[in-house]
């Protein structure tokens, strides 16, 4: 497995815990997009660029864990599904992978445009649910609207329409 590969040398825990932990938190009842589903099509992206990338294990790596706290509402979910990845990486994996891992999941708060091919394939394969046929997308758009059912339409699409104009905003919405 990839956490295999990375862990270090005197780490003998198994990683099966982790990731049924990844499989549990991505499948909590108020997820409708960012499930096991969206990672599924994220590792599918990954796979036809792979011999792209500097380093596509570290960016298979943060695609796991991006999303793995996801609160609708709040706008520091990535920066604690980084923070989670280090609080466990930190006991397991060898440290300069740790970090690139959590530097790259940064990444895909999406609030600067990517620097370098890595990052660049790993916010577009985040973000390629917008390359889906049109059904697709259109079923992808009412998760996302079900993921925050809490707000009323005045409320939601306001902030839908500030995140969609700070990725036109970018010279092209895929860097890749």
């Amino acid at each position: 497995s990839l956490w295999k590969k990375y862990i270090r040398d005197d780490v003998t825990a198994a990683p099966g815990p982790i990731y049924e932990d990844l499989f549990r938190r991505y499948s909590e009842p108020h997820r409708r997009y960012h499930t096991p589903r969206h990672i599924d099509r994220c590792l599918e992206q990954l796979d036809l660029a792979r011999n792209l990338m500097n380093d596509p294990d570290a960016v298979e790596m943060a695609l796991w864990f991006h999303d793995v706290i996801y609160d609708p509402g709040e706008n520091d979910n990535e920066l604690k599904s980084a923070e989670w990845f280090t609080s466990i990486a930190r006991h397991s994996l060898e440290p300069a992978f740790a970090r690139k891992v959590h530097d790259l999941i940064l990444v895909t708060m999406h609030r600067t445009p990517p620097n370098g091919p890595d990052e660049r394939y790993l916010v577009d394969v985040d973000l390629s649910s917008f390359g889906l046929p049109w059904d697709e997308f259109k079923r992808d758009s009412r998760s996302v609207r079900e993921e925050f059912d809490f707000l009323s339409d005045e409320e939601f699409y306001p902030g839908q329409i500030r995140f969609l104009k700070s990725l036109l905003r970018r010279k092209t919405l895929y860097s890749t």
